[in-house]
């Protein structure tokens, strides 16, 4: 299953007033997701296999490092946590680094919101990604959409993010890291 993001990442220290405006927006909760990461050396894009109580997915991700909106496209395919599927790919790709956070969950429509803690990162992180699974609501409106809870959250230029936090431990972001 294929399909199109516009997304953030950025740094927050207001995840309470977060949820509370989430709450006041009538956002979906989810729940709180366990999540490990497991990424993989691949020459083109990024190749992660997330293992969660919530979400797992082998995800293959292609987007540009930039702070602000960016266009990620996707490619997710449902796996669990049974199958062999980490252990065929750490013996044929290699294991390029392994994120664990805990992420909750929630949902407006189309756009899904992330608050995220990463073991072994200091700060706290927002995500919002405005998704376009069926290929028919457009990049203008996604990214109308993303600046739009930008905004409504608080979130600021300088806390944007321009990378994964995959990339924040390979470049050892000192700010960052525990």
């Amino acid at each position: 299953m294929g399909h199109t993001n516009i997304e953030i990442k950025a740094r927050t220290s207001k995840q309470d007033e977060i949820r509370k405006i989430l709450k006041k927006h009538n956002a979906e909760y989810i729940g709180t997701d366990s999540q490990i990461n497991v990424y993989f050396n691949v020459k083109n894009g990024r190749l992660k296999l997330r293992k969660g109580i919530i979400e797992n997915y082998l995800i293959y991700y292609d987007r540009i490092n930039q702070e602000g909106p960016k266009q990620s496209d996707i490619v997710l395919y449902k796996s669990n946590l049974e199958s062999a599927l980490e252990q065929i790919l750490t013996k044929a790709l290699g294991i390029l680094i392994v994120v664990d956070k805990k992420r909750e969950i929630y949902f407006i429509d189309n756009v899904k919101i992330h608050l995220d803690k990463v073991k072994g990162l200091k700060k706290d992180f927002v995500e919002i990604e405005a998704i376009d699974s069926e290929g028919d609501i457009g990049k203008k409106r996604l990214l109308k959409q993303c600046r739009y809870y930008m905004k409504l959250l608080g979130i600021e230029q300088k806390d944007l993010i321009d990378c994964s936090y995959s990339d924040m431990f390979l470049r050892e972001d000192k700010n960052d890291m525990d």
